[in-house]
């Protein structure tokens, strides 16, 4: 046993002393070795407390797009099942049931047209994992069509804007398709279908269309895409279907714009991905994907169960993964119901548009998409005249409302207009209009700060010379 007396952190008399009287209070936090030796748990959740207290205010995160508020019911109920493995289908049949059920809730949401009792669907990590999930059975059905042609299938494509989330770069990376990027501009924000169209050939194996841009927060038109691949395919022979990345869209749309069409009631849109994490209303580690029916999953990428003599399909990417988010998902669908839904992300998306209609007020700024917004997901800019000779960037502004606890991302856009910066706030359940008027108080006050300052800051200086600036995000370094 090894001697408490060379042991830093534990002392005779530790699990009885103040935790904040013990030696391991005056100890610095491991980085490079585990501890010697134990220590009592008040102590340790102390010093890992201590170490994110001041990061541990997620509600004040309007840069992330994850659920930060849940319920109590909901917490206890995931909880409950933290130490539930989903992948034991065969100890936890029910979860495996309970996941299809979501499953099945998803697919009729996006007005699947499968008649068979499971939808073919599968369970993700994230909506990154389900987006590689629907990559990938596109990719493998491409491949089967030119095997069965006789032609070379080595060389696949996608296509998409450069608005792309940084999985769509890893899924071409890891499984060797060219990355075909439409970009951007003032007078497409959104993917430009015409340019899309032209990047498509034999080796395409599908175009993605996006529904709730990170960048911007706009849709891709996916209707007017529909219609021009179906034209390109009768013309050419081709079969270049779409994949969504509904990430937020997904559950959004149903409830808000039932009558939109941009699902599975369009002829080439094969399959949908979604986050559970994000819109869903679920704590983080959830994504879900849906194919417009079973034929379009390639059967080696299905694992199936017999249960009950249903036949339900597992499909992942990751093995093991938490029973507790499906959990979370099945009660948010029970508690809330589509009415339930419909209020949370209708009162969401009202924040925003009062978020939009104050910043754009303010001298400064201007929306980035002038118009009503289609998802809680409002971007702004500084106007070209203001920049001219403000002595400041939104840089500056994003640092001023960190010190108000607010964490508000600035960041440039993506190729072809990479000099725009802008500001994004996420609203999401849990950010209130009362939140939301703190919000802009401490913006007016920030940016009156800011104009009274006399000399310009270092990121306007950077600015001004065409110098990249540095990024403001964690650097995985730990400085």
């Amino acid at each position: 046993m090894l001697d408490q007396g060379l042991d830093p952190y534990f002392r005779k008399g530790d699990a009885k002393t103040d935790v904040f009287g013990s030696d391991a209070m005056l100890q610095a936090s491991p980085v490079e070795k585990i501890p010697a030796g134990s220590t009592t748990p008040e102590i340790a959740y102390q010093m890992v407390k201590g170490e994110t207290f001041a990061q541990t205010q997620p509600r004040l995160n309007l840069a992330t797009f994850v659920t930060t508020y849940m319920d109590e019911y909901a917490t206890k109920l995931m909880n409950e099942a933290i130490d539930i493995n989903y992948i034991d289908e065969t100890e936890y049949p029910r979860i495996a049931v309970m996941c299809q059920k979501c499953i099945n809730i998803l697919a009729n949401l996006w007005n699947t047209p499968e008649t068979n009792k499971w939808k073919a669907g599968a369970l993700g990590i994230g909506s990154s994992e389900a987006c590689m999930l629907g990559g990938l059975a596109a990719l493998k059905r491409w491949k089967e069509r030119r095997k069965k042609a006789g032609k070379p299938y080595d060389k696949p494509n996608l296509v998409m804007s450069t608005a792309y989330q940084v999985v769509w770069e890893k899924f071409c990376n890891f499984w060797d398709v060219e990355m075909r990027l439409v970009p951007l501009s003032a007078e497409h924000p959104t993917l430009d279908v015409d340019a899309a169209i032209k990047m498509c050939d034999e080796n395409t194996i599908c175009v993605v269309p996006i529904q709730g841009v990170t960048w911007t927060g706009l849709n891709d038109d996916v209707e007017a895409l529909d219609a021009a691949l179906d034209k390109y395919n009768a013309e050419t022979g081709n079969e270049v279907c779409i994949h969504i990345d509904a990430a937020s869209g997904g559950f959004i749309l149903p409830f808000l714009d039932p009558d939109k069409k941009w699902d599975f009631r369009l002829k080439w849109v094969l399959s949908i991905s979604t986050s559970g994490h994000k819109f869903g209303l679920v704590y983080p580690g959830l994504g879900w994907v849906v194919w417009k029916d079973k034929k379009y999953l390639p059967a080696d990428m299905a694992f199936t169960v017999n249960y009950l003599g249903a036949e339900v399909t597992q499909v992942g990417v990751n093995y093991s993964r938490p029973a507790a988010q499906i959990l979370g998902q099945y009660y948010q669908f029970i508690r809330m119901g589509f009415e339930g839904y419909k209020n949370v992300q209708f009162n969401s998306l009202s924040v925003a548009q009062y978020l939009d209609d104050q910043v754009s007020a303010m001298p400064a700024f201007e929306p980035y998409a002038p118009g009503k917004l289609p998802n809680p997901i409002f971007v702004w800019r500084m106007k070209a005249d203001f920049q001219k000779t403000a002595k400041w960037t939104l840089y500056d502004l994003q640092d001023k409302l960190a010190q108000k606890g607010w964490m508000v991302p600035a960041y440039t856009m993506p190729a072809s207009i990479e000099t725009m910066v802008v500001m994004r706030v996420l609203c999401k359940q849990g950010f209130s209009r009362d939140m939301a008027d703190q919000l802009i108080a401490d913006i007016e006050f920030a940016v009156n700060e800011l104009n009274a300052l006399q000399y310009p800051t270092t990121t306007r200086i950077a600015m001004e010379k065409n110098i990249p600036l540095v990024s403001r995000t964690f650097n995985h370094t730990g400085k």
